[in-house]
């Protein structure tokens, strides 16, 4: 199976519904081959824009050329008896608007969906059946799962990574009831829309800690895959999740383009395998030395 962490396309958010599918066409035939292969891909911000820009049409017209992902642009799969699940993160990242209180709305039935599997056995439902229906907005808060056993998450902006003077009792973040929305690179008074939302999504590269709290404490995920990057990071959180950030698949960022491959054992044990691709200027280097020693041999041949 290939996973996409977003930003499949570098201005997706200005393409209008017929240019979205004729970018998603085009990378299906970079796939070549392994287009046969089942492909999920993650919303990024490059795809449904920035804070300042965001809108719920434009991300349900651009989901629903995607498989599994809903009008909010989320969405949960299973794979080999392996439960996923991927959540609009730059919604969660923006504040409040109305994107990011419907992604809030998911996590909240498919936490109540992991509960209800946990302790009867029963099947897990999809997203928006009748079963996750009536959720209490703060059902999360009295999750009974346990570590690890919730989905694969997949994200597109990284979740915070905590400081020791950050750390509740349950081992992530901890802040004031309300707050979810709240980020340190804005005042607490600010409202994260608008000017305010578009200087957080420039200065902050990770989500908001009490959006990550509510991730963590909702989801229990047994690892996370997020991306947004120009390097990797395999992270651990203090309740114990483990997070792998893959960077992007461009030169355009100034770090090293790479991939990973994931696979997934028994008892929960998951491997992963980073892999890098060559930097840019060894490729220059390579083209420059090849010209030049042609050019030579050339220039050799005419004094033969």
């Amino acid at each position: 199976m290939i996973i996409v962490l977003g930003d499949i396309s570098a201005r997706g958010s200005e393409h209008n519904e017929s240019k979205w599918i004729a970018v998603l066409e085009q990378f299906e035939g970079i796939l070549g081959q392994y287009s046969s292969l089942p492909l999920h891909i993650v919303l990024g911000d490059k795809d449904v824009g920035e804070c300042s820009s965001l809108d719920g049409k434009l991300v349900h017209r651009m989901a629903k050329h995607l498989p599994g992902l809903d009008s909010s642009g989320c969405g949960a799969f299973e794979f080999s008896n392996i439960s996923f699940m991927s959540l609009n993160a730059v919604a969660l990242l923006c504040g409040d608007n109305t994107l990011r209180f419907s992604v809030e709305k998911v996590m909240e039935k498919e936490s109540h969906h992991f509960q209800k599997k946990r302790l009867n056995g029963a099947d897990h439902s999809p997203l928006g059946s009748e079963n996750g229906e009536g959720v209490g907005a703060h059902s999360w808060r009295q999750n009974s799962m346990t570590l690890g056993s919730g989905p694969v998450l997949l994200l597109h902006i990284p979740l915070h990574k905590s400081q020791k003077s950050d750390i509740g009792v349950i081992g992530v973040p901890m802040f004031p009831d309300g707050t979810a929305s709240d980020h340190p690179l804005v005042p607490p008074s600010s409202k994260q829309s608008g000017v305010d939302g578009r200087k957080l999504y420039d200065r902050s590269h990770t989500l908001p800690a009490n959006s990550t709290q509510y991730i963590l404490q909702a989801l229990k995920p047994r690892i996370i895959f997020s991306a947004h990057a120009d390097s990797f990071s395999d992270h651990t959180h203090p309740d114990g999740t483990r997070e792998v950030t893959v960077p992007a698949m461009t030169w355009k960022k100034g770090g090293m383009p790479g991939f990973a491959i994931a696979t997934f054992g028994q008892k929960g044990v998951v491997s992963v395998y980073c892999c890098w691709l060559v930097q840019e200027w060894y490729i220059m280097t390579g083209y420059s030395v090849f010209l030049f020693l042609t050019a030579l041999a050339i220039r050799w041949s005419h004094w033969i």
